[in-house]
């Protein structure tokens, strides 16, 4: 890229005008002291020393100044070339430090993005190898118990070993599982069939298949009327499904003990739905909410680890919905609860009455 001054040609004529005009003035007062006083060789003299300055400061100008310029461009360690064009650039003086400056901030702005970026980097490959961590040195504790012929133990130790270590592969399994599923959806390589379904139905499976966790904290599932009709709508019932899990099993492990979960469908446009999932657990900071959707991130370290559980669970549910082309979103109050809102596409097979 080269770069080109418009109104450089006003800086030399100016300069060269102040120039010249002293000149004239000292040769004219030689002159006069001398009684040599000639106007038309005076004139001339002015005429040609103008040109002569005018043509040396703008080659100055546009050779010196500029190529300066142009090699601070270059030497900027940051300079994403891609940002320059390639063609000559005519500009003049304040404009380009204007653009030198709008660049200086939005590379300041490209620094601060990439540290956040970095330390979430770092942050999601400390949780990760955490995750990975945990259960495989379970794994290979008891695995190695059970291979010491030097302990002896009981029929009844080892089966319970065993599973634990059973336990242990499964946890490692589900992260890996979940790991490849929300890489799948970051890269639009996850194909969903999308059907019309019975969203109660849905949830109504997975009141089923976790009632007996409910009921270990004697927390409540139910919805927030009796829905008799079907509710359509229009998705990949498996993935649906998926975030039906993930969403109750939440509302489980973070519940409060005697509490309950509800679910309920609201009519928000003609063509649109939104499922709510509330419960009145302990709720979750408002400074956590903006990043509770990201992959492993934890509003509390110790109370997740004593818990269990990937890490993973809300990041999918969110990958899922997007890629479904809706949105979900979460509320929540400390002491009071949580509410995980998402949207459907309403099914054709019916025009649903909610109410």
């Amino acid at each position: 890229m080269s770069i080109k001054f418009k109104k450089t040609y006003k800086f030399a004529f100016k300069s060269t005008a102040l120039i010249t005009l002293f000149a004239v003035v000292l040769l004219s007062t030689l002159e006069y002291l001398f009684d040599t006083f000639h106007l038309w060789f005076t004139l001339a003299f002015g005429l040609l020393f103008f040109v002569f300055c005018f043509i040396v400061l703008q080659f100055r100008v546009e050779h010196f100044i500029y190529r300066r310029i142009q090699k601070l461009y270059k030497q900027l360690s940051l300079l994403d070339e891609s940002d320059l064009p390639n063609h000559s650039v005519t500009t003049d003086m304040k404009t380009l430090m204007q653009e030198l400056k709008s660049f200086a901030r939005k590379k300041k702005v490209e620094v601060k993005t990439l540290k956040i970026q970095e330390e979430y980097r770092r942050e999601f490959i400390g949780n990760l190898a955490h995750e990975l961590k945990t259960p495989l040195f379970t794994v290979q504790g008891y695995l190695e118990t059970l291979m010491d012929k030097n302990i002896k133990l009981e029929k009844s130790l080892k089966k319970k070993y065993l599973k634990r270590a059973g336990n242990g592969v499964e946890r490692l399994i589900d992260v890996v599982e979940s790991l490849d599923m929300i890489t799948k959806l970051e890269t639009n390589e996850m194909h969903l069939n999308k059907t019309n379904f019975d969203i109660v139905a849905v949830f109504q499976r997975v009141f089923d298949l976790l009632e007996l966790k409910a009921e270990e904290k004697d927390i409540v599932l139910l919805f927030d009327k009796d829905h008799y009709r079907k509710i359509f709508v229009y998705g990949d019932e498996e993935k649906i499904y998926r975030v039906a899990i993930n969403l109750i099993e939440n509302s489980i492990k973070y519940g409060r003990i005697s509490g309950t979960t509800e679910v309920a469908f609201e009519e928000l446009t003609e063509n649109k739905i939104i499922i709510r999932v509330v419960d009145d657990g302990k709720g979750i900071e408002a400074k956590h909410l903006p990043r509770l959707f990201e992959r492993f991130y934890r509003t509390d370290a110790s109370r997740q680890r004593k818990i269990g559980g990937s890490g993973l669970g809300l990041s999918i549910v969110k990958h899922i919905v997007e890629a479904h082309e809706e949105h979900i979103c979460v509320e929540s109050e400390l002491e009071k609860g949580s509410t995980f809102s998402f949207t459907l596409q309403k099914g054709e097979a019916e025009q649903n009455n909610l109410l």
